[in-house]
């Protein structure tokens, strides 16, 4: 089955003067910032907040806190099922790179980092709302997450995937406001101090299904924890430098404080014991405009969208496929 499946690689350059693709999802953190009149401006804020706290964390050689720079792509792989040409939007990732201005080299970074999906809209949005119509108690429908899962199993094994990067990608998202996190003892130099929970959250359960493990690290100087997703046969803390590491951290420490700020932009830090809040009030405001109202809305209608252009139309070979051992 999976002979006639392709994958297909564009990338773009996400700067100052970034415009996001026709194929791109608008509900993305990156592509959210470049809309309206003040798009120039939120891009050269967000950029800024992701090179000085690069830097404050490289701050090892580099006296004036100045010597790096993230360079950001956006990572798109379509897929074909049908092999007749007729590809549709994958995964959206982003591809950080680090230029060293006193050496002149560019140092890879890590892909992954921020993550889009139309296929995740249409469980989350469309699948699971109107499963869940109606009924007294929330639950998810048998095999919920399976061929989103495979999906992206499948385009990380590509060819076209191992062109962009040599290592399996890391996600860092924001840890789960229904979720309660422990600090713990464990303690990694960039990463930060970990935190656990004994509860996973649907957004764990369902990447789980991707082939994907999570911890939950506290960088230095952070107010709160994020949810690190990887590879189920990596090894974040020891797979990954020092840079490439920090390059996630920065540059999603930034998109999290201007998506979520009451969480990452707190003016207090997160203690032994921890739960997010999306009503708490002590937060400083970052200086970019982000319309969460207009996010929530759109997932609806993209997921809506993959469910017209992926989902029904291909039905018949998606459901051969997932049957398959």
């Amino acid at each position: 089955m999976t002979a006639q499946f392709q994958c297909r690689v564009h990338t773009q350059r996400f700067d100052e003067n970034y415009e996001p693709a026709s194929s791109t999802r608008l509900t993305t953190n990156f592509a959210n910032l470049a809309r309206g009149e003040n798009r120039k401006q939120n891009l050269q804020n967000a950029i800024a907040m992701i090179n000085n706290r690069f830097n404050d964390l490289a701050n090892w050689d580099n006296p004036t806190n100045d010597r790096y720079s993230v360079l950001i792509d956006i990572v798109s792989i379509d897929i074909d099922v049908a092999g007749k040409g007729e590809f549709f939007s994958g995964l959206e990732w982003l591809k950080t790179s680090v230029l060293d201005h006193k050496t002149g080299k560019t140092i890879d970074g890590i892909i992954g980092n921020s993550f889009s999906s139309f296929v995740r809209d249409y469980d989350f949005s469309v699948l699971l709302r109107e499963y869940n119509k109606d009924k007294p108690e929330f639950s998810v429908p048998e095999g919920y997450g399976d061929l989103h899962g495979k999906l992206f199993k499948f385009m990380v094994a590509s060819e076209e995937y191992k062109a962009q990067s040599k290592k399996p990608p890391v996600l860092c998202l924001s840890v789960a406001t229904t979720r309660t996190y422990h600090r713990t003892t464990n303690t990694h130099p960039i990463l930060g101090v970990e935190y656990v929970q004994n509860d996973y959250s649907l957004t764990d359960e369902y990447f789980a299904k991707m082939g994907l493990k999570v911890r939950y690290f506290m960088p230095p100087k952070s107010v709160a924890p994020y949810a690190f997703y990887f590879d189920e046969n990596a090894d974040l803390l020891n797979d990954y430098t020092n840079l490439e590491l920090i390059s996630t951290i920065a540059t999603m420490e930034a998109f999290q404080r201007i998506y979520r700020p009451e969480i990452y932009s707190a003016n207090s830090v997160a203690g032994q014991v921890y739960k997010g809040s999306l009503t708490y009030e002590d937060y400083a405001v970052p200086k970019v405009d982000y319309d969460r109202v207009e996010r929530n809305d759109l997932a609806v209608k993209q997921g809506k969208l993959a469910e017209e252009q992926f989902i029904k139309p291909y039905k018949e070979i998606l459901d051969a496929w997932l049957a398959e051992k």
